[in-house]
């Protein structure tokens, strides 16, 4: 049980000092882990703060240290697509996993609009956390070179648009999945692949795209979509009614390829007998999809921890981390 103070009032350094048997000056330098106490002294005084139940407070840290002990997770779509998209959820998760044993406050920050862009940035810009991970970025993203500018660590999810060396993130090797997936269904006998792309505002779109159109023989076939699900939908309708004789499609998200999934039992066709389906993600819904998709597996988890790790690296040394692009691998299930 804690100490109790006199008046019954929540313990303050000077109580801590008391116990510990030292000055308010060095209970202040341990809480706020000064090299210049004593392992003997340090173990006194949080000894005394644990028998005390003292909480030292945050605010009051923060002026000394310049630490707030938050970071800010940033994701550039609307809240509809947080809760529908696996792999967005996925980074949340591994993010606030990676974090959860070390005192470090998540603020999560959801924003699409230019006002909602504009807040954002003064908020970041007035001193409320100690860095940023930046995730689903659109455009041409000059947000994280700017956050540098300002001295704000930040680490992005995937390259982003218009990416320098001073920009650090962690991306999967996109191009590479995507030449995996279309190889893999050339080698199974298919011969008119399709592809339902993602946005082409976003460096994962344009990669997967990319690998698809390395190693598609023939004329490509393409529609867009923007990895959601009815963006499947769409899309797959619209390759049918260009092309009816298709027998194979990479979608550049399980989602979609769930959907072209969808479409196809519509419009008759058995998948995978007449037109294989293959993803990419490898999310939990491919596991149970029916037939279970065919997908690029891509490190979400991993993905998620080492840049909060990096984050954290940056914000105690001050140096920014090398750029990370992750292995994707082909994981062949039913659908192809």
């Amino acid at each position: 049980m804690p100490d109790e103070t006199p008046s019954g009032e929540a313990p303050t350094l000077e109580t801590v000092a008391a116990v510990a048997g030292v000055s308010r000056a060095t209970v202040s330098r341990v809480i706020n882990n000064s090299p210049k106490v004593s392992p003997q002294v340090r173990e006194a005084v949080e000894a005394a703060i644990a028998s005390t139940g003292y909480v030292p407070n945050r605010a009051a840290r923060a002026l000394v240290t310049r630490r707030t002990d938050s970071v800010a997770l940033v994701i550039q779509e609307p809240e509809s697509h947080l809760f529908g998209d696996p792999y967005l959820t996925g980074i949340v998760r591994s993010v606030s996993e990676e974090l959860s044993d070390t005192g470090i406050q998540l603020v999560l920050m959801m924003v699409r609009t230019t006002e909602q862009q504009t807040r954002l940035e003064r908020y970041l810009h007035g001193g409320h956390v100690d860095g940023a991970l930046l995730v689903s970025l659109h455009g041409d993203a000059t947000l994280p070179a700017r956050l540098r500018e300002q001295g704000l660590p930040a680490v992005v999810g995937g390259r982003p648009l218009g990416a320098d060396r001073d920009v650090t993130y962690v991306d999967a090797d996109n191009v590479g999945g995507a030449t995996l997936a279309t190889r893999y269904l050339h080698e199974q006998g298919r011969r008119r692949i399709a592809t339902i792309a993602g946005p082409q505002d976003m460096c994962a779109g344009i990669d997967r795209l990319a690998g698809y159109l390395a190693a598609v023989e023939g004329e490509p076939l393409v529609a867009h979509g923007d990895f959601m699900r009815d963006s499947g939908v769409a899309a797959m309708r619209e390759l049918l009614a260009k092309e009816p004789e298709l027998d194979a499609v990479f979608a550049s998200s399980d989602l979609m390829a769930g959907a072209a999934v969808s479409v196809l039992r519509e419009s008759g066709r058995r998948v995978p007998d007449d037109v294989a389906v293959v993803g990419f993600d490898d999310v939990e819904a491919a596991l149970w999809s029916d037939p279970p998709l065919t997908t690029v597996h891509q490190p979400v988890v991993e993905q998620g921890r080492l840049m909060a790790r990096m984050l954290l690296d940056e914000v105690a040394s001050g140096r920014p981390a090398e750029s990370v692009v992750l292995p994707t691998r082909l994981v062949v299930r039913a659908s192809a």
